[in-house]
C-alpha cells in the first residue's frame, strides 16, 4: 500500500503537462438501487426517500477509511445508458422551454457524468448504505467525496429558469 502526504504529492511539471484529447475512468464501484428504468426516478436526491447500496470494489476498500464519520457523501457516477451524441439543448422536467444542457441537470450531456449528494447511513465492509437515492440500479460509480457543508453550500438568490419551479417531482 502506497501512502502519500498530500503536501508532498507528485504531479507533472508545467513543461510535462499536455492537454488530453480523451479522458478515461475506471469504475470504483456499482450502485444497487430500486430503480430499474428511468420511469419513477426522483429528479434530484433532495426529493428522494429511497434507499440504496453502493458496492465499492474490494481493491478500493482502504479508501473508505474515516468516511463513516460523515453524514453525507457526494457520489460521482457515469450515466452509462446515455447514447451519444446528444443535443446541446433540451427541455427539462420542470419547464416547457429548451435550455442548454449546461443550464440543466439532464443525464444527456456531452460527458454523461452525474453527481448526487446522498445520506450515508452506514458502511459495512465495502458497502455504503445510502438514502436519498436518485440513481439507476447497476450504475457505475466513478468517485466518492465527503460532503462538507462549510465547503459545499453556497447561498444565492440567482437560480435562473428554475425560479419558482422547484417542487417534488419524479421522472
Amino acid at each position: 500500500m502506497r501512502i502519500m502526504e498530500i503536501t508532498k504529492r507528485e504531479i507533472k511539471t508545467l513543461e510535462e503537462r499536455t492537454f488530453p484529447s480523451e479522458i478515461c475512468f475506471k469504475p470504483i464501484g456499482i450502485m444497487h438501487s430500486p430503480f430499474k428504468s428511468l420511469k419513477g426516478v426522483p429528479i434530484q436526491p433532495s426529493v428522494s426517500e429511497d434507499k440504496g447500496l453502493i458496492e465499492i470494489f474490494p481493491q478500493y476498500k482502504l479508501a473508505l477509511k474515516d468516511l463513516d464519520k460523515f453524514g453525507f457523501i457526494i457520489c460521482i457516477f457515469h450515466f452509462d445508458m446515455v447514447k451519444l451524441p446528444i443535443p446541446l439543448q433540451s427541455k427539462p422536467f420542470l419547464d416547457d422551454e429548451e435550455h442548454g444542457v449546461f443550464a440543466i441537470r439532464t443525464p444527456f450531456r456531452p460527458n454523461p457524468i452525474g453527481f448526487s449528494i446522498l445520506k450515508l447511513t452506514q458502511i459495512i465492509e465495502h458497502e455504503l448504505h445510502v438514502e436519498n437515492v436518485d440513481i439507476l440500479d447497476n450504475t457505475p460509480i466513478l468517485d466518492i467525496k465527503p460532503y462538507v457543508p462549510h465547503f459545499d453550500v453556497r447561498e444565492t438568490e440567482k437560480i435562473g429558469w428554475l425560479q419558482g419551479k422547484i417542487k417534488k417531482k419524479l421522472s
